[in-house]
């Protein structure tokens, strides 16, 4: 197949300074979990992307001086020559294929605790530190002397970032987090000297930092800078018109401008409450206020839509973080074109997850991110199949669906048996409820991959019993049933069944469209996205709504995906009444008797229906008929039956890919036993 001639100018060369991208797509600085505790990892996770096409990589977060660190959070750092190797093993990675390697070096200001240092924070202004987790510290005002101090560590550290092999250096001054816009925002920068006041003065730090790392670097790294394209707090923030004016003021300032929207949840909103592009019209005209390349972001997963923001002449690159994480081989896929390759980004933002707890990284749609060195995993390649030739899998949710279209990939004969006349599981009923049509990306893309398929067969309406699949003949059977949620409010809360008086919903109801009216309790004691999605979906239906959590935040988990702030604005604008800090003790013919998170304070609170959102129970009856007949296994043909996804155990739905594709990837492996099944890297010690 050849490429599409309308994205022909996503291919086209762009020179960032003394330096040329070989295309257009630009995977912007992002995240991932690793950080300096597992570099290998997240280097052989950038080099999938240059293999993958991209022009310009970028590196997450690096940390320049030991002076403003962000832990808990595990982001790179470039505090002094000892941290070079491992920067420098992800620029090689990156330029295997003709890729630009680019760093962003941040230093954290008035976002940096130093938890670990134990240094005295340095800002702009003597302020708290605005942190995630609020900690009762505050910072310095910087002298004179300290910031002559700051501009020469940008200096050692742009000469270290040359040393490792960088072309690109980001400076970070976006999202709140960077130091540069903490001395352009008025917010955060109070002073009344050369550096504070007006906008002039407010940039100046910025001009300082740049003309000294050109002098001490000269050509060798293109500087790029990435600036808030508002802040959206107000007249006292950098906002947009002030952002234009910092640019217009400043156009040949840096080599690049790299463009992104307020904080990190204005920027990298779910697709819940962010469309694709939705930073346009923020970004729309600043292209025409400076001679240099513009970048922005808006998670672009629609060639046609990133071809017109060129050709619009808005930008000059196509920002990608989380779609380069749901498909490494995005522009590759568009290059050959195979458009309907492309595994899409759905906005889920789990990626994001693994950074704010500092865990892994994970992708629903790409079940193979953060693995790439740790398991020896690659998007586009797998192993051929072992001896073994057949597989049956029963269940068509995300586990089931990755399952079966990775071990069809490796060359197994395939059936998925669905008991209901639809597939996708729990995606399929997801993806109707509010703000999740883009989850319909996981199941869409896995049915288009097996449709490809001769060695793929999905059979509908086939709900199996244990002698259905003895019988069947099939070498390996993998029991992907999923899961129901519980009508009995068993999760954290109760750990046993609540006291229960008549009929309760559950979202299992209210997605199969049985959906309660009248004055509705929802109570959330899962506390990730589907207690708030159900209270917008009964608001819209015309329901009173009141909202019900033992935690102190609505839908709390969801802080991890960088939508909780947005849920509870969108609920109360809704009119939903919240009740934080409280538990149900019991439900009762026409009322609930709700109690304090701490002080088991008791009420009684009216209503018609009741939603439990609770926890779920695993669907594996199946999975324990077969057990309990195991000794029949080998006459029958059978050599391994598994339980996967939430029939194993419940969780999001990054988990249920990431477990089918594991079960495809280690079908006719050796067992491994006590090993690990994955590489680590191990710090070494200091003498």
């Amino acid at each position: 197949m050849t490429r599409d001639p309308r994205y022909d100018i996503l291919f086209q060369p762009v020179k960032i300074g003394a330096k040329t991208a070989k295309n257009r797509f630009y995977q912007v600085p992002h995240c991932n979990g690793g950080g300096y505790r597992d570099p290998s990892a997240a280097a052989a996770m950038r080099g999938v992307k240059a293999e993958g096409g991209w022009g310009v990589i970028f590196t997450e977060q690096t940390e320049m001086h030991h002076t403003s660190e962000i832990t808990p959070f595990i982001e790179l750092r470039l505090w002094e020559d000892k941290d070079i190797p491992s920067i420098a093993k992800m620029a090689t990675a990156m330029k295997t294929h003709g890729a630009l390697a680019g760093i962003q070096l941040a230093y954290s200001g008035i976002n940096g605790p130093n938890l670990y240092t134990k240094e005295v924070p340095l800002a702009p202004s003597a302020l708290p530190i605005r942190t995630f987790t609020n900690d009762p510290v505050q910072a310095r005002a910087m002298d004179l002397t300290d910031i002559r101090n700051l501009r020469r560590w940008f200096v050692n550290a742009a000469r270290r970032c040359r040393t490792a092999g960088f072309d690109l250096i980001c400076l970070y001054g976006a999202h709140g987090f960077g130091i540069f816009q903490h001395f352009l925002s008025r917010a955060t920068n109070q002073r009344s000297d050369a550096y504070g006041g007006s906008l002039e003065n407010r940039s100046r730090f910025a001009r300082e930092v740049i003309a000294d790392m050109r002098d001490a670097i000269g050509d060798d790294l293109a500087i790029t800078m990435r600036v808030s394209l508002d802040e959206t707090i107000g007249d006292l923030g950098f906002s947009n018109a002030e952002v234009r004016d910092f640019i217009a003021m400043n156009a040949e300032l840096p080599d690049l401008w790299d463009l992104a929207m307020g904080t990190w949840e204005d920027c990298s909103g779910p697709s819940r409450f962010k469309e694709e592009a939705a930073q346009e019209v923020w970004v729309k005209g600043i292209r025409d206020l400076s001679p240099r390349p513009v970048v922005g972001v808006g998670r672009f997963t629609s060639p046609d839509v990133m071809a017109r923001m060129v050709k619009s002449g808005t930008l000059d690159f196509i920002g990608c973080a989380r779609p380069s994480i749901a498909d490494p081989f995005l522009p590759k896929k568009v290059e050959e074109g195979r458009i309907e390759d492309i595994r899409e980004c759905i906005g889920c933002n789990i990626c994001i997850t693994g950074d704010m707890t500092q865990g892994m990284g994970r992708c629903t749609q790409n079940p193979t991110w953060m693995e790439e060195w740790r398991r020896g995993w690659h998007p586009e390649k797998i192993a051929k199949r072992g001896e073994s030739e057949r597989v049956l899998i029963v269940g068509s949710g995300p586990a089931g669906l990755e399952a079966a279209r990775a071990a069809s990939e490796r060359g197994y004969d395939v059936a998925v048996a669905e008991a209901l006349e639809v597939f996708g599981g729990r995606v399929t009923r997801e993806r109707a409820l509010p703000g999740l049509s883009a989850w319909g990306r996981v199941v869409d893309y896995r049915l288009y991959q097996l449709g490809q398929k001769p060695n793929a067969a999905l059979y509908p309406g086939s709900r199996l019993s244990a002698e259905d699949v003895l019988d069947f003949g099939f070498q390996h059977v993998c029991i992907a049933t999923g899961s129901r949620w519980r009508a009995d409010g068993v999760a954290r809360q109760h750990v046993v069944p609540m006291p229960i008086a008549g009929r309760v919903y559950t979202p299992d109801d209210l997605m199969a469209g049985d959906i309660p009216s009248g004055h509705v309790v929802v109570y959330d004691d899962d506390h990730y996205y589907m207690g708030g999605v159900l209270a917008e979906l009964l608001a819209q239906k015309g329901a009173k709504v009141t909202f019900v959590t033992p935690s102190a935040y609505v839908s709390d988990w969801t802080a991890n995906t960088l939508e909780l702030s947005s849920i509870y604005r969108r609920l109360v604008g809704l009119g939903v009444t919240i009740r934080l800090n409280t538990g149900m003790a019991a439900v009762k013919a026409a009322s609930v008797e709700v109690n304090g998170t701490y002080t088991d304070r008791r009420e009684e609170i009216g209503c018609d229906a009741v939603v439990l959102v609770a926890s779920r129970v695993s669907e594996d009856a199946l999975y324990q008929a077969l057990k309990a007949r195991q000794a029949e296994w080998a006459d029958r043909g059978i050599l391994s039956v598994k339980c996967i996804g939430d029939a194993a155990a419940p969780a999001p739905i990054a988990w249920a890919t990431f477990a089918g594709h594991r079960y495809a990837r280690e079908l006719d492996t050796p067992d491994i036993g006590d090993a690990l099944p994955f590489r680590r890297e191990v710090t070494a010690l200091e003498d």
